[in-house]
Formats: C-alpha cells, structure tokens, sequence
C-alpha cells in the first residue's frame, strides 16, 4: 500500500497541528441532574462513541502503516533479512510496524500487532463493517469477531457473509454472532473450518505473566486433546497426594504436581540445576580511606577514576570482609559475581572474589600494597582496538542491563547481542558506554528500520526514537531515578539548626 501526500495550505497545516497537539478532553453532563432514561440514553451514546472513536483509531492506524513499506526491510535471502516470526499483520508494510505502534500507544508489540490485525481486517477488507462502527451503528467489540472469524476466509467468503449478517449483527450477542459467522463461512466455503483449524494450531504457545503478592499464571494454548491428556496427568498425581493423607486444597497439589512433572520429569534422575549470584554493593556505604594519605598528598595517586568515586584497595578489603561475615558464596557449578556501584545505582565495575583478593593483596601500585591511599585499583573494563568487546566488557554491559534494553522488552541478557550503540562502521566505539543489551529483534530493528535512533547516555540510561519522533527511555535496573526519588538534603552538622526556608 502506498502513502497518500495532500497537499495543504498553511491555514490547514496550522489548524492540524492545533488539533492533534490539544489536550484529551470530552464534553459530560452533569450526572446528578439526570433521570434514569436520560442516564441510559446516555450510555447508549458513549457505546456509540466509543465505536466511532475505535473505527477513528483504525483509519489512524492504517494510515500510519500506509507511511511505513516494506521497501525498507532487508529482502529474503540478504544479510538481516527475517527468518522466522510474524513480521506485520498488514501486506506490504515494514517488519517494525508493531514496534513503532507499540512506542506511540505506549504498549506491547504484541498488543500493537492485534489492532494493526483488527484496522486491516475492518477497514481494508470489510469496509461496510468499519463504516457501521464509523455511524456508531455497531460497537467495535462485535466488529473484532467479524474480523477474529473472518481473517482467514476468502475476500468472495469475506463479502457473502458480511453482507448477510451486518444487518443484525448489533442483535446478536458475541456468541451467536461468532457461531452464525463460522456457520456462513463454512457454508461458502467448505475448507473455511479446516484454515481455521491450521491458523489456531500456529498460534500455540506457553506464556506466564505476574499475579500477585509473588505468584505468577503459567498457562499454555495447545490442540484440545492434548490439554485433556495433561490435565488427567496432573489431577491423577494429585489425586494419589490427596489419597496419601495431603489435606492442602486439590488446586495447590495440582499446581505442586504439574510444577513436579515439568522441572523433575524424571524424578531423582531428573536435570540437575545451579545459579549465578551477583552481589550489589554500592560504593557510598562503604568507609572513606585514606584520608590521612591524602592530606600528605594532594594528588591522590595516579589513575584512572570512575565518575570521580575511586575504587580503592580498602574497599575491596573491607568489602571482601563483609563477604565473608555474610558467608555468601558460589553455588555448586555456579559463579559468584561482585557488582559495585555508587550511591545512584550506577554500575562502576565488576569482579570475581578471586579478582577481588587478588587487587586488594597487590594494593595500589604507587603506594605499595599496605597503603590506605585513595588511588583507584579497579574501574569499568577499558575501551578495546577493534570490533570484539572483551570478557570483562561483556561481563560488565550484562551486569548493568539484566535485560533487552529496548523499552518494553524484558527478554533475558544472556539471551540478547552486545550492540553497538553508534556503530563500529560509523566510528562508534568498542566500550562499555557505546555496548547495549538488545535481543535479536531489537538488534534488527535498530540496525534495519529506517528512521529509528538510539543514544546511550554514560549512566547507562537508552533512549529511543522511533520515525514518527516518540521518545522512551529505560534505565538500568539498578539504576536510582533522581526524578522519582530525589536524593536527601544533608543532614546539618552537630550542634547546629538548618536554615528555615526562605517563604
């Protein structure tokens, strides 16, 4: 599909950009003075709007796809190209289209993807519908089951059954509807039910999302037999709990049994696991050294610093002696990782116990290794000659991301590339302020997608713009919002009052 370009006078451009930069707003009556019918004519019109607005959004939506081609997108069989996923729900547009909508509606890609889904379905290839929720004649939850049902059939099967069952589709409730619409496509189209069948196997799928107070839902979309066969599985196991004497409620042994089947399949000779521990220890609450060196020596040492907070000797001494107090370690055929940072949150190196006894034994290389100096023995990995980040830069970049960086993506690190902020052909450079977590998608996406632009901040802090000028910003877990929560003034000095505020 290609754009459309109008061509406005200055009068138009100006009123335009009037109306789209005005605030949200809307006109209500005044609740308390209306009867009851007024209240219900009332609701029936907001239901009328509400139709109206989502068709608007709609034609918005397309409109915005009409601007983003596939032209754009590397062809298959070249560097880049896609290799597996969805890609657009709408013909010809960009591969990036979901993750463009998902930044202007603040949402997921995958929420984006179904209303570029539900805007093509209705506006494209059943205009009459779009039009009914257009004159507020049908309400767009019973347009999304036309377009739900009727995606996969034919554009003939599309326009038979929409033209017959329009008329008194607002009579029917979401049920009939959906029954009679699968029961028309079927009759115009005897393999209509068999592409359905086809379309809803492709999408299963295991997904979990938080519940609350710690808990989380692990549910999974799969052919109907198969769900059945698991279902007797996990009620029979805990059945044979309940008959074993477990008096708990059948739901908590059916959770407890399916958890069992899945992460101990084969009971004591199941896989065994281990972990990565990563111990934060931010830099402020450590003790201040060596003061009285440094009253002897102004300079302090030579070195490098980090954000002006040196990483002395003594606070890996006395940071390897809180360790040990505690009495963390690795686990079994796991690591053990130190993370320090400042008092913001802001990741300043990284390093193993091993690493850590052996800078505090060889101490500070001007001093000798008994000083109490303030010169810094270790400090964010160094920039590296070349296009391959080091060890100890990719040990620090995952460190400080934990995640994708890419605003609403929380893939895993150790799932994700090590990018290039400013690429490495372009002059960017191999170091830990110009190396960002992104997984593959996000990686593609920003080296691919036209018009999209990327900055990482020196804290860690990335924002992205999308083509459309939509900025968002993520910041290292770790990392403290000064916005959100604002540092605390200094406490005043013993034996003085602060100063009242001057209104």
């Amino acid at each position: 599909m290609a754009a459309v370009e109008l061509s406005r006078s200055s009068m138009e451009a100006a009123l335009v950009g009037w109306l789209v930069e005005r605030p949200p707003s809307v006109a209500r009556l005044s609740v308390g003075l209306l009867t009851a019918e007024e209240k219900a004519a009332e609701l029936r019109r907001l239901q009328a709007r509400r139709a109206m607005d989502a068709a608007y959004e709609a034609e918005l939506v397309m409109a915005l796809a009409a601007d983003r081609p596939d032209t754009d997108d590397p062809p298959p069989g070249h560097p880049g190209a896609r290799r597996r996923g969805p890609g657009s729900p709408v013909p010809g547009t960009s591969e990036f289209l979901p993750q463009e909508l998902a930044f202007v509606l603040n949402c997921s890609p995958v929420f984006a993807a179904g209303l570029l889904s539900d805007a093509y379905q209705l506006v494209e290839r059943m205009p009459a519908v779009w039009a009914a929720c257009s004159e507020g004649r049908l309400d767009w939850f019973r347009a999304r089951v036309f377009a739900d049902v009727l995606g996969p059939a034919s554009d003939e099967v599309v326009t038979a059954v929409v033209s017959a069952l329009l008329p008194e589709a607002s009579t029917l409730s979401a049920g009939q509807l959906r029954r009679r619409l699968v029961a028309a496509a079927v009759a115009a189209d005897e393999e209509f039910a068999e592409r359905r069948r086809i379309e809803a196997e492709r999408r299963a799928d295991v997904r979990t999302r938080p519940s609350a107070d710690g808990m989380s839902v692990l549910s999974s979309e799969l052919p109907s037999a198969v769900t059945a066969a698991m279902w007797s599985v996990i009620d029979q196991a805990a059945q044979l709990a309940r008959t074993a004497g477990d008096d708990r409620p059948i739901g908590v042994l059916r959770a407890e049994a399916h958890a069992a089947l899945v992460l101990n399949p084969g009971g004591s000779r199941g896989p065994g696991f281990t972990g990565h521990v990563t111990v934060l220890a931010p830099l402020s609450s450590l003790r201040e050294p060596g003061a009285r060196t440094r009253a002897a020596d102004p300079t302090g040492g030579n070195g490098p610093e980090v954000d002006g907070l040196p990483i002395t000797a003594a606070h890996l001494r006395e940071l390897m002696a809180a360790i040990g107090a505690l009495g963390v370690q690795a686990p079994p055929g796991g690591s053990l990782t130190v993370a320090l940072t400042d008092e913001c949150g802001v990741l300043l190196a990284t390093a193993t116990p091993a690493e850590l006894a052996r800078l505090a034994a060889r101490g500070c290389a001007v001093h000798g290794p008994a000083a109490t100096c303030a010169c810094p023995v270790l400090s964010r990995p160094a920039d590296r000659e070349g296009y391959d980040r080091s060890a100890a830069q990719e040990r620090f970049v995952r460190l400080r991301d934990r995640t994708c960086r890419h605003p609403g993506c929380s893939r895993a690190a150790g799932r994700t590339d090590l990018d290039h902020v400013v690429s490495y052909d372009c002059g960017g450079r191999t170091g830990c302020d110009n190396l960002c977590c992104l997984c593959r998608t996000h990686h593609r996406l920003k080296t691919f997608a036209r018009g999209w632009r990327f900055e990482l901040l020196p804290n860690g802090t990335l924002q992205v713009t999308t083509p459309s000028g939509i900025t968002r910003t993520t910041r290292p877990p770790g990392l403290r919002d000064p916005f959100d929560q604002p540092a605390l003034p200094p406490a005043p000095a013993p034996g003085t009052t602060a100063e009242p505020p001057p209104f």
